[in-house]
C-alpha cells in the first residue's frame, strides 16, 4: 500500500432515513454541493471499501455520497428476502438522491454494487449522469432466470445457487467465521490452486489457512469483521436471493444502457470480462488493472488515476 494514502481518515456518518428504512450514509465534500457522486460497494464490503477514493474525488470537486446499502452496516436489515430486490435498492439510491435535493448523479459501483448501478440505469436512466463500475460487467438478461440457468451450467454447489436453495445455512456459517472468512476472502496474488467453484464462500469461511498476500491492514480488516458482527451477513446474501426476482421485474425494461460509462476490470479477477459489453452499453471506455477482484482496495492510487482521468473528460 503507498504510504500517501496510508493513513486516511473516513467520514462520520449519519442515519437517514429513505425509502421507508434508514441508511448510514458517510458523507464527504459537502462544499462541492452540485457534483455529486455516490459510491456502491459490494459483498461482503461496505461503505469503507472505498476510502481511498473519497478523499481524491473531495479534492477534484465532488460531494461524495457513501451509502452502507441495506442489509450492511448500521442500515436497516429488514427480514423479508423480497424487500432486497432490485426496486428495493435501486429505490433507496433515488430516494437518497432526494434527500440531497438532486434530480441525477454520477454512480460507481463494485461488485455487487456495480449490478445495482446497472440496473439503476435501466429502471431510473433519467437519475443517472454516468457510470463507473468495477470488477461486474454488465449482465445481459438471459432466456432462463439466473439461478435456474446457474443450477444447469455449474451445480447446486455454486455458491449463487446454494444461498438460494439452501436459506440460512451459508450466514450462520460464515457469520460463525467471520474473522476468518473475511481474512481469507481479502486477499491477491492467490494460488491458482484456490478453488474457484462450488461453495466458494463457505470453503473461505471454513478454511483455517489464508492463501495469498493479504489485501489489507489487520486494523482495516477488523473494521469489516466489526461491521458484520452488527449486520451479520444474512442481508447481504438476500441480495443474491432476489436474482430471479430481479430477472422478471428486468423483463420489459429496454436492455441498452445509453449513459456515459467506464467500466474498470481487474486483469487477474476470476470474474470474466464481457465480450460483448460495447453492443448493450455502447458508450462504454475499458481499462484494465493488473489486480485481482477488489480493485480499488488492491490497486487504489491507479483506481483513482483511471476514474479521475475518465471523469475530467466527461465533466469538462
Amino acid at each position: 500500500m503507498s504510504k500517501n494514502i496510508k493513513s486516511i481518515e473516513f467520514p462520520s456518518s449519519n442515519m437517514i432515513l429513505v425509502n421507508g428504512i434508514e441508511l448510514e450514509v458517510f458523507e464527504a465534500g459537502k462544499q462541492n454541493k452540485g457534483k455529486p457522486i455516490v459510491l456502491c460497494h459490494g459483498f461482503p464490503e461496505n461503505a469503507f471499501s472505498w476510502r481511498f477514493q473519497i478523499p481524491e474525488l473531495v479534492k477534484a470537486g465532488y460531494h461524495v455520497i457513501i451509502p452502507n446499502q441495506r442489509g450492511y452496516g448500521n442500515s436497516s436489515c429488514p427480514t423479508e428476502i423480497t424487500e432486497y430486490d432490485i426496486q428495493h435498492l435501486t429505490g433507496d439510491l433515488i430516494a437518497l438522491l432526494d434527500y440531497y435535493g438532486y434530480k441525477k448523479a454520477t454512480f460507481i459501483g463494485h461488485d455487487w454494487g456495480a449490478n445495482i448501478v446497472w440496473s439503476l440505469a435501466l429502471l431510473h436512466p433519467e437519475r443517472v449522469s454516468q457510470i463507473i463500475n468495477l470488477a461486474l460487467p454488465y449482465q445481459q438478461r438471459g432466456e432462463k432466470p439466473w439461478i435456474e440457468f446457474m443450477e444447469e451450467i455449474f451445480g447446486a454447489d455454486n455458491y449463487f445457487v446454494h444461498f438460494n436453495r439452501q436459506v440460512g445455512v451459508a450466514d450462520a456459517i460464515l457469520y460463525e467465521n467471520k474473522y476468518q472468512f473475511l481474512n481469507n476472502l481479502f486477499r491477491k496474488n492467490i494460488p491458482s490452486a484456490m478453488p474457484t467453484s462450488g461453495m466458494l464462500m463457505i470453503n473461505l469461511a471454513n478454511a483455517e489457512k489464508p492463501l495469498g498476500e493479504p489485501i489489507m491492514s489487520e486494523n482495516e480488516l477488523l473494521v469489516y469483521v466489526s461491521a458484520f458482527e452488527k449486520s451479520g451477513f444474512t442481508g447481504g446474501i438476500n441480495w443474491y436471493r432476489n436474482l430471479d426476482r430481479n430477472w422478471h421485474i428486468l423483463a420489459d425494461i429496454n436492455p441498452v444502457i445509453q449513459h456515459p460509462t467506464l467500466m474498470i476490470y481487474g486483469e487477474k479477477d476470476m470474474i470474466p470480462k464481457s465480450e460483448n459489453l460495447i453492443d448493450f452499453v455502447p458508450n462504454v471506455e475499458v481499462v484494465s488493472l493488473d489486480c485481482g477482484h477488489c480493485i480499488q482496495q488492491e490497486k487504489p492510487n491507479e483506481t483513482n488515476q483511471a476514474i479521475l482521468n475518465w471523469l475530467e473528460k466527461h465533466d469538462s
